[in-house]
């Protein structure tokens, strides 16, 4: 049936029906469950070990577990994807892991979770989501390109084993999959502990189920057409740009999973704020500066072209196939946001 529906509308079509659907799954788990890393991280810093890292500890060790376990029964193959076959970058994906880890402080959400709110309502996600945008296409193929291209390639790591952690240490998917199970229901036990409405721990798992839910999409797709699909999964800066500068320089929008994946999102996260109530009109205030958010949308932009993806591209979708450069970007998103948060809380110092 698969086959019928690539000849009858082509790849690029069938990709974007499939991003659409993962998409809404995604974005209504990700409204439902409230996931943020940049939330998760606050706790962190503040000392606190509570409910919103519970919901992005769920997430992801059910997003390793989702991949993992069909990988271990030889339903999925992910080794020609982007993450692991091609040269990447650790330079790119410390710095740019420390810049995207700020700036989602400053900008209060990761380019997932402004994506999210923007379907409830939000217009201080909307805008800052644009911004992000435009200056991740500035880094990708304009006036900030040379400056990228130059940080990426301080320290370069080949594809293949060499960028594939399990490879690394000798550990089968089947184990990582077992792991993940285990920690999976850690996850939850600690959830319970901070009082983690069920309704939010599940719709929690459906944001790594959703993870999943990409790369066998794609990877199908893939073995069932007769040109060369690209195996990938959620992940937003792209995408995004994508979507956007197709829309502005282009009468016809290329098809793809990308281009499904974002409106997908956007539909999926409205309608959860609409079910539940929770979709309303936010704007800047006095308590939410303008400038700051737009500075943390440019650290993103950039950081995230340079560290190969967002806090889900990167730190999920990445994450969960065990890219060495993903795991590396989140743990310095960690960083990076854990410290501009204390920065940012600490007392002003009046000079007299």
């Amino acid at each position: 049936m698969l086959e019928e529906l690539i000849e009858v509308y082509g790849e690029g079509a069938v990709l974007m029906a499939v991003g659409g659907l993962v998409g809404a799954v995604f974005g209504a788990a990700a409204q439902h469950s409230r996931f943020c890393l940049r939330a998760a991280t606050v706790e962190v810093a503040e000392g606190q070990l509570g409910p919103r890292l519970s919901i992005w500890l769920i997430a992801f060790t059910a997003a390793v577990f989702a991949v993992q376990f069909p990988i271990a029964l030889g339903w999925l193959d992910v080794t020609e994807s982007r993450q692991l076959a091609t040269t990447g970058s650790l330079s790119g994906a410390v710095i740019g892991g420390l810049m995207f880890g700020g700036g989602m402080v400053l900008a209060r959400g990761c380019a997932s979770r402004l994506l999210v709110l923007s379907a409830t309502g939000n217009l201080r996600a909307i805008i800052t989501g644009l911004v992000l945008t435009l200056v991740a296409q500035s880094s990708l193929r304009g006036a900030l390109a040379p400056a990228r291209e130059a940080l990426a390639s301080l320290w370069l790591v080949p594809g293949g084993a060499a960028r594939s952690l399990l490879d690394q240490m000798g550990i089968t998917s089947g184990f990582a999959a077992s792991v993940a199970a285990i920690a999976v229901l850690a996850a939850l036990v600690h959830a319970r502990r901070y009082a983690v409405q069920p309704s939010h721990a599940v719709a929690a798992v459906g944001v790594g189920v959703a993870i999943a839910l990409g790369w066998l999409g794609t990877y199908t797709v893939a073995m069932h057409s007769f040109e060369v699909v690209a195996i990938s999964s959620v992940t937003f800066t792209g995408p995004s740009t994508d979507t956007l500068m197709g829309l502005v320089n282009s009468t016809q929008l290329p098809l793809g999973f990308g281009v499904g994946l974002v409106p997908g999102v956007f539909v999926g996260a409205g309608v959860m704020a609409l079910a539940t109530g929770e979709a309303k009109i936010q704007r800047f205030g006095p308590d939410t500066p303008m400038e700051v958010y737009l500075f943390g949308a440019a650290l993103m932009g950039f950081g995230s072209m340079l560290a190969g993806g967002c806090a889900v591209g990167a730190g999920m979708s990445g994450g969960a196939i065990f890219a060495l450069t993903a795991w590396v970007a989140v743990g310095c998103m960690w960083i990076g946001a854990m410290a501009t948060h204390r920065v940012m809380r600490r007392p002003s110092v009046v000079v007299a």
